[in-house]
């Protein structure tokens, strides 16, 4: 019986059948999607980190190294299970040729190495540990994913021929947050090329126990060994390879969560459009003595029967997008392990959707309790108690016409029946709006203030620190220069509880191109200090507090002036004024604004070609390649979020439509009767539509600008920016994207009012 009911009564309502499985279709693939990424991503993560076996501490070093020293140092910490130290042989972009082009303008630091002996191993695309042979290089996979270069291509290193045998993955060096990277060559050509780049060392850790690590960076500092470089721990080398499809996955989480609520939400509009439908029907089923459980059964088992179709169909959905959406983790880290745990995850969430909506529906389905049966006999519809908008009059109206002026009024007086509509068009707007100002935020160049860069055009880098001043004289002399300054960083000892750890200090004008401060200010005099958020949280210091260095050999009181976001060198930076003789120079950035920003690109090559020593960069171009992959992603993200609201808008409003006009059949005979005309009725029923809709796109802006901002900012705090605040196109997210919703509204309430002309004046006026 209940199989005949269910298929005549879809049979008769197919549009509202298919727009609400295509809710629950929606919903069950996002939960899967995200489920199935998630697990992915951190099962590929795991894999690729235990098969190369990454190093739970690497500290990069140019210049003189002791090798008993470290040796000595490594055998009596008790932490320490394996030690390596890993010659880095870096070379300009310039002198690196692949297929037919140049790495001339990577920002990237790229370099050679070997295959290592005993851990941080680099694997090929299936996941094996590579050994190469002579006159075979292979190429970062991340020259790959941007079309580089391919198999089978001439490979050019200073002259020197090789042949690109394939692409690596290199667990320390693969995301593009990181600024080197890895090509791997043979012992035989290593040796050959050795002298035609400057050789940099990676001191690499393995511990017996990773939960040790804060330790053994205090005992490694403490006993003085080599630091002139940058500091890298596993769990930073693990933030940096998840970060890019990290953030897609949070857009596409929080898109679930708020598709969920919407199809909750037009499951509920379609289900009191049925009651209405039914309404003298279920009146007559209670007069003749039928149980509730029973009439409840028949509408329990037709949305049972949708929401498994959706479910089914929502888990087909994710299978067929999820290879689009896996390519970049199989491509960066390979296969999951977890692959077959992921799709049953991705199963039990699609259950845990099915589950809740049939819930859902029975919660509905109490007003069954509500329903009078000689009053639904008596008017084959609910009575509502109408409130409110006393005192918007039409004798008092000189505003609108009188159609819009009803619609506007219906609105008023019934609240809590456009209330459902209004969140939905609320989640809408945030839907459309978040994800694209998350995207322009960090694709706009003010990102680089967030990065603990200044806002200038180029970037001049070397790690040589006497040819700093032949790049000062030569830029000195350059009138298109504007403004310059020297940012020159070096590692000092730190007194932090009673031990010393190695921090490294950018020493300049910090005042010349200013950074975002979540706290305080740049520091200004000679016994002032910054520190990035990391290094404030991790030493537990605050604007006002006084952290100890050691410079030239005495103790020095710094002040803490400021705490800035850093993503950056591990997001482990700190910024002072004072001048220093003794401590190594690590690196020296010149910052350089033009007068003319055209030239950028000139000077970028002419810089390049006289200053071979540094690297020499245009800042956009900078930031491009280091978030490169991150904005792609969540630029992708965001266009399809655009496409889901929309979608959503179109499809609820449709429903709500077809709820509306069901529970006014009664109003809408009477204002016939009066001489309404069809056309008169749809202006109504338009009005109504805009003027929720320009509510909800009021209510969604100012929730995405504030709750929005704050979930985009817990996303990006996650890799060392704490201080965030949106960078909105005002064109895209206040006219393109309400423009949108208004046109879609319009054609969704255009087409669910088209039922006005067919109700019957004499049918519908009931006593």
């Amino acid at each position: 019986m209940y199989y005949r009911i269910i298929r005549n009564d879809m049979l008769k309502s197919k549009a509202i059948t298919l727009t609400t499985m295509i809710f629950v279709a929606a919903a069950a693939m996002l939960v899967s999607l995200a489920a199935i990424l998630v697990i992915n991503l951190t099962g590929a993560l795991d894999t690729l980190m235990e098969k190369a076996e990454t190093p739970h501490f690497m500290q990069m070093h140019s210049g003189e190294i002791d090798m008993d020293r470290l040796a000595s140092f490594a055998e009596q910490n008790n932490s320490v299970e394996e030690y390596q130290v890993v010659e880095f042989l870096g070379m300009d972009g310039s002198q690196i040729i692949l297929g037919d082009h140049s790495l001339a303008n990577s920002v990237q630091d790229n370099g050679f190495s070997i295959q290592n002996e005993k851990f941080d191993y680099l694997l090929d695309l299936n996941g094996n540990i590579i050994n190469v042979s002579d006159g075979k290089i292979y190429v970062p996979v991340a020259y790959m994913k941007d079309k580089t270069t391919k198999i089978g291509d001439k490979a050019v290193i200073s002259g020197k021929e090789f042949t690109v045998a394939g692409f690596l993955r290199d667990s320390t060096m693969n995301s593009s947050l990181s600024a080197s990277k890895r090509f791997l060559v043979s012992k035989n050509d290593f040796a050959e090329i050795k002298d035609l780049g400057s050789i940099e060392y990676l001191i690499e850790f393995r511990l017996k126990d990773f939960s040790a690590i804060g330790e053994f960076e205090t005992a490694y500092a403490s006993a003085g060994l080599e630091a002139n470089g940058p500091t890298v721990t596993y769990s930073l080398f693990k933030t940096m390879n998840a970060i890019s499809d990290g953030m897609m996955i949070s857009v596409i989480l929080l898109v679930s969560a708020l598709v969920i609520a919407i199809a909750f939400m037009s499951i509920r509009f379609t289900l009191l459009a049925k009651i209405e439908d039914d309404y003298r029907e279920i009146g007559v089923m209670k007069a003749i003595g039928l149980r509730l459980s029973d009439i409840k059964k028949i509408y329990l088992a037709k949305y049972a029967a949708i929401a498994a179709a959706g479910s089914i169909l929502g888990f087909i959905l994710s299978l067929i997008f999820q290879g689009m959406l896996l390519e970049n983790i199989r491509l960066y880290m390979g296969e999951s392990e977890n692959s077959s745990f992921a799709m049953v995850l991705g199963v039990i969430g699609i259950f845990l959707v099915f589950l809740a909506i049939v819930t859902y529906v029975n919660l509905v389905l109490r007003r069954f309790r509500k329903i009078s049966a000689a009053e639904a006999i008596r008017f084959g519809t609910s009575q509502e108690k109408r409130a409110g908008a006393k005192r918007f009059t039409l004798t008092g109206n000189r505003l609108f016409s009188t159609n819009v002026f009803l619609g506007i009024k219906d609105v008023l007086a019934r609240k809590r029946l456009y209330a459902t509509m209004l969140v939905v068009l609320v989640i809408s707007a945030f839907i459309i709006i978040v994800p694209q100002n998350l995207y322009n935020t960090i694709s706009s160049k003010n990102f680089i203030e967030y990065m603990g860069i200044g806002n200038y055009d180029l970037r001049i880098q070397t790690s040589i620190a006497d040819k700093t001043d032949e790049i000062v004289k030569a830029i000195e002399s350059d009138s298109d220069v504007s403004k310059y300054v020297v940012m020159t960083t070096k590692t000092f000892k730190v007194k932090t509880n009673g031990s010393e750890e190695n921090m490294k200090v950018e020493l300049g004008d910090h005042s010349a191109f200013p950074i975002e401060y979540s706290e305080g200010r740049a520091p200004a005099a000679e016994n002032e200090i910054s520190l990035s958020t990391i290094y404030a949280d991790e030493m537990g210091k605050k604007v006002g507090d006084v952290i100890t260095l050691v410079i030239e050999g005495k103790e020095k009181n710094l002040t803490v002036t400021g705490i800035y976001s850093d993503v950056t060198n591990g997001g482990k930076t700190a910024k002072a004024v004072f001048t220093d003789n003794s401590a190594n120079v690590i690196w020296t950035i010149v910052c350089v604004e033009l007068s003319d920003k055209s030239l950028i690109d000139s000077k970028v090559l002419g810089y390049s070609e006289k200053f071979d020593f540094a690297k020499t960069s245009d800042i956009d171009e900078f930031v491009l390649q280091t978030f490169g992959s991150t904005i792609s992603s969540v630029e992708m993200a965001s266009y399809a979020a655009i496409a889901v609201a929309l979608v959503i808008t179109v499809l609820v409003t449709l429903l709500f439509m077809k709820m509306l006009i069901a529970k006014d059949r009664y109003s809408i005979a009477v204002m016939k009767a009066f001489g309404f005309t069809n056309s008169d009725i749809k202006v109504q029923y338009v009005s109504r539509s805009v003027f929720v809709l320009i509510i909800g796109i009021f209510l969604g802006t100012l929730l995405a600008n504030t709750l929005g901002e704050m979930l985009a900012g817990a996303v990006i705090s996650s890799f060392g920016a704490s201080t965030f605040n949106f960078e909105v196109n005002p064109l895209s997210a206040y006219l393109i994207s309400p423009l949108m919703m208004i046109c879609v509204v319009l054609f969704a309430t255009v087409i669910g009012t088209t039922r006005t002309g067919q109700i019957n004046i004499s049918e519908n006026i009931k006593e």
